[in-house]
């Protein structure tokens, strides 16, 4: 007999034995099979949960949260990893393996084109930031009025 332990903070499972619970070689293979595919499969889920988690978070524009949640994201995909290396999934399970990762690919794919659209509005904010300091380095002072103007009636400052 086999039991599920949680390896914290990822939530993945991993296999261990209970104290002194010994069974037959082929039982224990088949046993260990089924819970191992068991363990990858319920990985894959909560893989599953966090990505959506992370799209809601870059859809909120909660980029320091999202970066907390890519950490365990991170952990948890090495933990995934080295258990799927281990399982021999019956074809249900690789099924069900084939629509959580599809699942998991498109909101990661969502999840990038947010992080790129980010990108590209922090290099606006810095090339704005950029021409002010110029501006200021200058014109002194006079800087100072030209873009006060230009940001009072929406008009860019050349």
């Amino acid at each position: 007999m086999t039991r599920r332990v949680s390896t914290r903070p990822s939530d993945c499972w991993t296999i261990s034995h209970p104290l002194g619970g010994k069974s037959a070689p082929q039982e224990h293979s088949a046993e260990m099979a089924m819970t191992t595919a068991r363990a990858v499969i319920d990985g894959y889920a909560e893989l599953r949960q966090q990505v959506a988690t992370m799209l809601a978070l870059a859809n909120e524009g909660d980029w320091e949260a999202l970066i907390e949640q890519q950490a365990g994201y991170l952990q948890l995909t090495d933990r995934l990893r080295q258990l799927d290396d281990q399982s021999n999934l019956n074809r249900e399970d690789a099924q069900r393996k084939a629509e959580l990762l599809e699942a998991i690919l498109a909101d990661d794919l969502a999840i990038r084109e947010h992080l790129v659209a980010r990108r590209t509005e922090l290099g606006q904010l810095m090339d704005a930031t950029r021409r002010q300091r110029d501006l200021h380095r200058s014109y002194g002072k006079q800087a100072a009025t030209v873009v006060d103007a230009a940001n009072q009636f929406g008009q860019r400052v050349p």
